[in-house]
């Protein structure tokens, strides 16, 4: 099936536009369940009435596991924000809008979000043994109630089309606490730029009775997790600064 150029590309899948279908190919490394997984969690999003393209299909495509989804037409707000950074404030507070509906959602059928970081953190590479037993005591001494969390939620997963917004790429999402999910934007933010991370987050609990300081007891824990991912552009050393400010020797 010769699906064309993709149009996007990440560290786990291809994106094609095809027949005005968005189709996601996946690395051939991955589980078997990598597709079904992730298209369950937009499923889920989806069923909860939240602007998310609809699945359309779970299927193999030349032996790759591939999902189907509907295709939404228009540009990501990063886009935008990056031709016009004198808009920050306005394209964040749209940004935090959506993000406070996704976290009033109760998730419990979900995978836990503390399975999900305790397993990062004991496959990061980077963290030492005492650390990593550091991470999961602190993980293991969190209390919160379970809501929905996209997990990796920023500017260029949001798509604007004709003043909508569409949520894209729920692969991350889980039944968390807010404030780990709040923090992880906020380190997403920091790697490109601390004004518009500041911004984010004096935005965020501006419009909630989060404190920085709640949300920032999430920060070692996001950050060792992280490590895990093995992402090209981000900054390892950055990641463990971060945990070791928590945790010196």
């Amino acid at each position: 099936m010769n699906l064309g150029t993709p149009i996007a590309s990440g560290n786990t899948a291809k994106i094609y536009l095809y027949e005005n279908r968005i189709v996601k190919v996946f690395n051939d490394y991955l589980p078997d369940t990598e597709s079904s997984n992730e298209a369950n969690k937009q499923k889920y999003a989806y069923s909860c009435g939240l602007p998310v393209p609809k699945i359309v299909d779970v299927t193999k495509i030349d032996g790759k596991q591939a999902i189907i989804m509907e295709y939404i037409k228009g540009r990501t707000i990063g886009d935008f924000l990056t031709e016009n950074m004198e808009q920050a404030e306005f394209y964040i507070n749209i940004s935090v809008d959506i993000q406070q509906k996704i976290h009033l959602i109760s998730a419990d059928s979900l995978e836990p979000m503390t399975e999900k970081l305790s397993r990062q953190i004991y496959s990061a590479d980077n963290l030492d043994k005492r650390l990593k037993a550091a991470l999961i005591e602190k993980l293991d001494s969190m209390t919160f109630e379970k809501r929905l969390c996209h997990g990796d939620y920023h500017l260029f997963n949001l798509i604007m089309s004709d003043n909508q917004v569409t949520i894209i790429d729920w692969v991350d999402a889980s039944a968390g606490d807010i404030r780990a999910d709040i923090y992880r934007t906020y380190l997403l933010y920091s790697h490109v730029s601390m004004e518009l991370a500041d911004l984010y987050l004096r935005l965020y609990c501006a419009k909630s009775d989060l404190s920085k300081d709640e949300i920032f007891q999430w920060a070692p824990i996001i950050a060792g997790a992280r490590l895990s991912e093995n992402v090209s552009s981000e900054n390892s050393e950055r990641l463990l600064e971060i945990v070791d400010h928590y945790y010196p020797l």
